[in-house]
């Protein structure tokens, strides 16, 4: 059996409007997506859970451009 994939989204409202945060497996945020509302928002973190979901950890990063995980 494949190992989870440890990434994570969250939706957040801000002073600034909404934004999509993907999470490293430290809970680190590696990217952001601003959003124009609430609709665009919850859409694209939905894409990007299904992303979590399908994909390893590494074919996530490749896809989203995200930068490798500290060693620590």
């Amino acid at each position: 059996m494949a190992t989870a994939n440890r990434y994570a989204v969250e939706v957040r409202r801000g002073d600034d409007g909404w934004a999509v945060a993907i999470l490293d497996p430290a809970g680190t945020e590696v990217s952001r997506k601003a959003c124009s509302d609430e609709t665009e928002a919850l859409t694209y973190a939905s894409t990007v859970r299904q992303h979590i979901y399908w994909l390893s950890e590494g074919k996530l990063r490749e896809y989203y451009r995200l930068p490798e995980p500290e060693r620590g």
